[in-house]
C-alpha cells in the first residue's frame, strides 16, 4: 500500500499494469524482447543514474538504430506448418531491414532514395566503434552511481 500511494501521489501518476488474464507467460515474451534490444546492448546491470538517460536515448536514436537496420541481417518466418504435435518452420533468406524496405513495393521511391543516401554514408566499423565508445561512457557513469 505504501508503494501504491507513492506512485499515485506524483504529479504524473504511474499506472499499475498487469499481464493479460490467464496468460501467465506474458512476462517471458516481454523479457525476450528486452534481451533483443536493451539487454543485448546494456547488459543486466541496474541503471539508476538519471544522467545516463540522454546518453542511452542518443545511442538508440543514432548509432544503434542505424547499425541494427542497415548492418544486421535477420530472418523472417515464411511458413509454419503443423505436422502432428510439432511445427516445421521455414524462413526467408536473412536480409537487413534496410534491404527489406528496398524490396517492398509499399514504400514510396523518394523514401527509398533517402534511405539509400543514408546507407551509402555508413561504415559498419565506424558505427561499431562509436557504439562502443558511447557504451563505455554509459557504463562508466552507471558504475560511478553505484559507489
Amino acid at each position: 500500500m505504501i508503494l501504491s500511494r507513492y506512485f499515485t501521489n506524483r504529479k504524473e501518476p504511474i499506472r499499475f499494469t498487469r499481464s493479460r488474464p490467464y496468460k501467465k507467460n506474458d512476462n517471458a515474451h516481454v523479457e525476450q524482447k528486452n534481451w533483443a534490444q536493451a539487454r543485448q546492448l546494456l547488459g543486466y546491470e541496474r541503471i539508476d543514474n538519471p544522467e545516463v538517460i540522454p546518453l542511452i536515448n542518443d545511442l538508440y536514436a543514432n548509432e544503434w538504430s542505424l547499425y541494427q537496420n542497415h548492418c544486421c541481417p535477420s530472418m523472417k518466418l515464411k511458413t509454419k506448418l503443423r505436422i502432428g504435435s510439432k511445427y516445421r518452420k521455414t524462413y526467408e533468406e536473412p536480409i537487413t531491414p534496410y534491404q527489406r524496405i528496398l524490396n517492398s513495393s509499399d514504400i514510396p521511391n523518394d523514401r527509398k532514395l533517402l534511405l539509400q543516401q543514408i546507407h551509402n554514408t555508413l561504415n559498419p566499423f565506424n558505427l561499431k566503434k562509436s557504439i562502443d565508445k558511447k557504451l563505455n561512457a554509459i557504463l562508466k557513469l552507471t558504475r560511478l552511481s553505484h559507489l
